[in-house]
C-alpha cells in the first residue's frame, strides 16, 4: 500500500454510503421512460469517492493509496493512506520523496482527483492488459482522439 510509520505519513478512516447513485426525480415534461432514478450507478466506486472527500478535507495532503477495511447496512469505511508532501521527512525519502513537488516533481499534484491512485487506476480499467483492453491506455479520450 506505501505505509510507513514515519513522520508526514497519515492514516484517515472514513465513510461513504453505500448502494447505487441517489438521483433526484424530474418533475417536468419529461417521457416515463426516462425518468429513472433508480437502477442507476456512479461511473466512479465508492472507494474513489472517499478518497476524494479525504483529499479535499486534508487540502495539504496527498492520497496515496487506500484500502477497504468494513462495511455495515448503510456504510463501507475506507482507510485512506495521506503524505504531507512538505515535510522534510517525506522530501528525503527515497520511496516518497517522488510524490513531492520541492524535488521538481509536479506530476503528482491533486493525483487522486485525475485517477492516478490505485482504485482510480482500476475505476479507468488499468487493471487490465492485453486482449481487450487496447483502448484503455494512456486513457479512454486520449485513445479516441487518436485516429484523428
Amino acid at each position: 500500500m506505501g505505509y510507513k510509520a514515519k513522520q508526514g505519513v497519515v492514516l484517515v478512516r472514513t465513510r461513504v454510503r453505500r448502494g447505487g447513485l441517489r438521483k433526484g426525480k424530474i418533475h417536468m415534461k419529461r417521457k416515463p421512460s426516462k425518468a429513472g432514478i433508480s437502477k442507476i450507478t456512479m461511473a466512479k466506486n465508492t472507494q474513489r469517492i472517499a478518497e476524494e472527500r479525504v483529499a479535499r478535507h486534508f487540502p495539504n495532503l496527498e492520497v496515496l493509496n487506500s484500502y477497504w477495511v468494513g462495511q455495515d447496512g448503510k456504510h463501507k469505511y475506507f482507510e485512506v493512506i495521506m503524505i504531507d508532501t512538505h515535510h522534510p521527512a517525506i522530501i528525503n525519502d527515497k520511496q516518497l520523496g517522488v510524490f513531492c513537488s520541492a524535488n521538481g516533481n509536479n506530476a503528482h499534484k491533486g493525483r487522486v482527483y485525475r485517477g492516478k491512485t490505485s482504485a482510480g487506476k482500476r475505476g479507468r480499467g488499468l487493471h487490465n492488459k492485453g486482449k481487450g483492453a487496447e483502448k484503455l491506455r494512456p486513457s479512454l479520450k486520449a485513445n479516441l482522439n487518436r485516429g484523428k
